[in-house]
């Protein structure tokens, strides 16, 4: 029997992607060969790949002007990879720091320029946000980062600043595609595929073309944009295998209402779960500002630790997993993603009321 999968990453895929990766790995659609051993210079991976990134911009409505492409090395590649390319000698990057993500990505930031921290939510312990309305970028700036869904924290931004001039930058490995986002707000998106695209391997790059005339001179040849994107994330072997995944998972999508039935999905499953543990007279509670609940990531504690490892272990008995909270915060974590099914999630709050009546 399937578990009912709740971990945050590498996440739970749609049944039916599983079972057509299954179907045509040792032979893709009758073509005699597989398609991680095929060649990534032209033949039957460019027709998949091109097909991907077709999708990918139908889905997410990106507009003309932006390159779209994968690599390899996942998000915390980028972590560097873009100080590298935009953090300009002299000049400096504002960075939000929202969470374990963003702080990671602005430490390695600040290792290679100046980092100016427009935000910082250490005082709260990473539980709220700014007002994007009041977000704005310092004089300057070469680029204001955020991560648009911390994991650990399980606190997502709803609205996005408007940075004018100031180049966006955003991390959306967790929550990408979850829901609408009018990408002519920013001038670069990024995410590692595995929490809610695919299987780990791969990441995804949205681009506005002209952040390439805005990069630093003289980078290595696998650290530069403008290299990736001249040969659309081909300039060496891709992740073939993720990047197939990925693009099952995009005609899933598809075939589920897009980025919009994502949402109305997202929205129902995780108000499942915040309906149980705010009716529960203090029982469960979220540490979590409510005007910034993630709908992917649910975080939550029990009265005690004693308790919640109880509820551990009585809920793998009952064929849940991935609800022990990460160990830099401890408690419990209910990951949402697009592919975990509408009564998983609530089978979950079932089983949270039945805990709580027997240990409240």
């Amino acid at each position: 029997m399937r578990k009912l999968n709740f971990a945050a990453g590498p996440s739970i895929m749609p049944m039916e992607v599983l079972e057509e990766l299954q179907k045509n790995l040792v032979d893709y659609h009758g073509k005699g060969l597989s398609m991680i051993e095929a060649s990534h210079r032209g033949g039957m991976f460019e027709e998949m790949y091109d097909e991907c990134l077709a999708d990918f911009r139908s889905i997410f409505s990106i507009p003309d002007g932006y390159d779209v492409y994968f690599l390899g090395g996942g998000a915390t590649l980028q972590f560097t990879m873009i100080p590298m390319n935009f953090l300009l000698k002299g000049g400096h990057a504002d960075y939000t720091r929202t969470g374990s993500w963003s702080n990671k990505a602005a430490d390695d930031a600040a290792k290679l320029g100046n980092v100016n921290i427009l935000f910082d939510g250490k005082e709260s312990g990473y539980t709220t946000l700014p007002d994007p309305k009041a977000l704005r970028p310092s004089e300057g700036a070469d680029y204001l980062y955020l991560c648009s869904n911390e994991t650990i924290g399980g606190i997502e931004w709803q609205e996005f600043p408007d940075t004018g001039e100031v180049p966006l930058i955003a991390d959306m490995s967790s929550d990408m595609l979850s829901r609408p986002v009018d990408v002519s707000k920013f001038a670069m998106i990024y995410g590692g595929v595995q929490k809610n695209l695919g299987p780990a391997g791969a990441v995804f790059i949205i681009m506005r073309h002209d952040m390439l005339e805005r990069r630093n001179p003289d980078l290595t040849a696998y650290m530069d944009y403008a290299k990736h994107a001249k040969d659309k994330g081909l300039y060496n072997t891709p992740p073939v295998f993720s990047i197939w995944a990925v693009g099952l998972v995009l005609k899933w999508i598809k075939r589920n209402g897009g980025a919009e039935g994502m949402l109305q999905n997202a929205i129902e499953k995780s108000g499942y779960i915040y309906d149980v543990i705010d009716s529960s007279s203090g029982f469960y509670r979220s540490p979590v500002d409510p005007r910034y609940r993630s709908r992917m990531n649910v975080v939550f504690r029990c009265p005690t630790e004693e308790l919640e490892a109880k509820f551990l272990a009585e809920a793998q008995k009952e064929g849940m997993i991935g609800l022990k909270g990460h160990r830099s915060v401890g408690g419990l974590r209910a990951s949402l993603y697009n592919a975990l099914p509408m009564e998983d999630a609530a089978s979950l709050a079932m089983f949270m009321k039945e805990f709580e009546r027997r240990n409240g």
